[in-house]
């Protein structure tokens, strides 16, 4: 075999030959700005973003790390055209080149508004910006929920105005503003403000403010994101935007309730100034006041008017007191003229009286006795002749057997009866047991002694009288008092005097032990 010829070329191996391509491309682009399309964009769960950048011609892989991608303030798609900006580098693994990307950005703002222009055109043809939508701010909210960054000037601009107009209590549900990870968090915040109950232990807001400082477009781009509209049109709680200044317009001030031009514009609009209300208020109070004075000074004026269109009492009493006295002129004559036609009747109806006429209408009424005595005695014999018929009748059809069936007949019906009575008996038994229970508890309600429970002492003279007054009490020289947990004798000193205070009385007991705290007298 024959030997090949030596050659001076230096020999490399695969790593060295990797390695020194990648110095050579580091070194040669180690900082670029590319201008492309997206193509493919896919991010794995170490939070790293692999893309391409291709135009017409070519296509360069890309990729940006955990930490820059964590910054972005758009969220990369396909067909979305970037300026890039990093370093070349090669991955030896594969031979493969590819640019660190350390900085991205939408291609010029006018791509960035062609997005965001078709975003609003698809939010506002579903209805979400719709005024008929849009509800109203509380008047006077106790608590505001607040959405920003805890640590910048926006919070500390809302507190500071909200406490020169009307104080309230703030809850701040602390979010991002800016970044990738902004709207995630801030549509987190806003659905979480709406799921806390009324009531809970964490006081649900009567309002909510969105804000964030200033910026550019890019800065802003998380307002602009679908998911934050969407949420700031669903929220139950009125919902006020302030994000950027007065000229920055985003989605969220769109789908917002209202929209503020700054944040602390925001707090103007969600509270009103205390003052402003004490002072409308006082001023409501004057004009009641003066509307109430008014309105009695008017009313007297006019019970005055009608006062003087009333006449008189003593002329409203004239024409009823003479009608008074014409009827009782005539009706002293209509008893005289009364009395008068009665006499001349019972003289004209004595004087057709006469023994005769008497006697004549006693024997007339004894005739007419006796046919009617006839009459019933013929009506009592014929009854009796009935009966009597009717009763053999009867007899003829009484059987033993008839009579053992209504015997029977009879002791069911008697059985029944008994039943009755006994549950009659025993209702009113327990009727008349449950008046006594009640009468029972009604007179125990009302026995002094009751009184006497509830710290309450009575009070009797030495014949057992009791004493309802001081007059009494002065008048009896020896008094029993009686408490809730027995009785004792006392002595009573008289009634003091009014020149020179009372001297202390004595105490006189009888031969029974009597506690120092029981004499009230003494």
């Amino acid at each position: 075999m024959d030997e090949q010829p030596a050659s001076n070329a230096p020999e490399y191996s695969v790593s060295e030959i990797s390695s020194a391509v990648k110095r050579t491309v580091e070194d040669a682009f180690g900082y670029v700005r590319v201008r492309g399309e997206l193509g493919r964009v896919s991010r794995p769960a170490s939070g790293h973003v692999y893309t391409d950048l291709k135009d017409d011609r070519a296509v360069l892989s890309a990729v940006m790390w955990k930490g820059t991608a964590s910054k972005l303030t758009f969220k990369p798609k396909e067909g979305l055209e970037v300026i890039a900006t990093g370093r070349m580098t090669t991955f030896q693994g594969q031979s493969r080149y590819q640019l660190v990307i350390d900085r991205i950005e939408p291609a010029g703002v006018g791509a960035l508004m062609k997005l965001l222009e078709e975003r609003r055109r698809k939010l506002a043809a579903e209805g979400l910006f719709d005024d008929a939508r849009k509800r109203d701010l509380p008047f006077l909210p106790k608590v505001i929920g607040v959405v920003t960054s805890p640590t910048g000037a926006v919070i500390r601009d809302i507190l500071h105005r909200l406490s020169d107009r009307t104080p309230a209590h703030v809850l701040v549900w602390p979010v991002r503003v800016q970044g990738e990870t902004s709207a995630a968090e801030v549509t987190r915040a806003i659905d979480g403000f709406n799921a806390l109950a009324p009531g809970g232990a964490i006081p649900r807001p009567d309002v909510l403010i969105v804000a964030r400082g200033g910026g550019s477009l890019e800065d802003l781009w998380g307002f602009n994101e679908e998911n934050v509209a969407r949420a700031a049109a669903a929220s139950e709680i009125p919902l006020v935007s302030a994000v950027g200044h007065e000229t920055d317009w985003t989605l969220i001030d769109y789908a917002a309730d209202v929209r503020a031009p700054t944040p602390t514009g925001a707090a103007e609009m969600v509270v009103p100034v205390r003052a402003d209300l004490v002072l409308t208020v006082d001023d409501l109070a004057r004009r009641l006041t003066a509307a109430a004075l008014r309105g009695l000074e008017g009313r007297r004026r006019d019970l005055r008017i009608a006062a003087r269109a009333l006449p008189q009492a003593e002329t409203l009493l004239t024409t009823p007191r003479q009608r008074l006295d014409q009827a009782t002129l005539r009706l002293s004559q209509a008893l005289e003229s009364g009395t008068l036609r009665q006499r001349s009747r019972f003289d004209r109806v004595a004087s057709r009286l006469t023994p005769r006429l008497v006697v004549a209408d006693i024997k007339e009424r004894d005739r007419k006795a006796k046919l009617a005595a006839d009459r019933l005695d013929r009506a009592q014999r014929t009854l009796r002749d009935r009966k009597a018929e009717r009763l053999r009748a009867l007899s003829a059809r009484v059987t033993p057997r008839a009579i053992e069936r209504l015997s029977a007949q009879g002791n069911r019906q008697l059985v029944q009866l008994d039943g009755r009575r006994e549950r009659a008996w025993l209702s009113s038994l327990q009727m008349r047991g449950d008046r006594l229970t009640q009468s029972a508890k009604l007179l125990d309600a009302f026995n002094y002694r009751r009184v006497l429970d509830r710290g309450f002492a009575l009070v009797r003279d030495q014949e057992g009288a009791p004493l309802r007054s001081v007059a009494q009490l002065d008048a009896a020289a020896q008094v029993s008092i009686e408490m809730a947990d027995g009785r004792r004798d006392a002595a009573v000193g008289g009634a003091p005097k009014t020149e020179k205070p009372a001297k202390k009385a004595k105490r006189v007991t009888d031969a029974r032990p009597v506690p120092k705290q029981e004499n009230l007298f003494d």
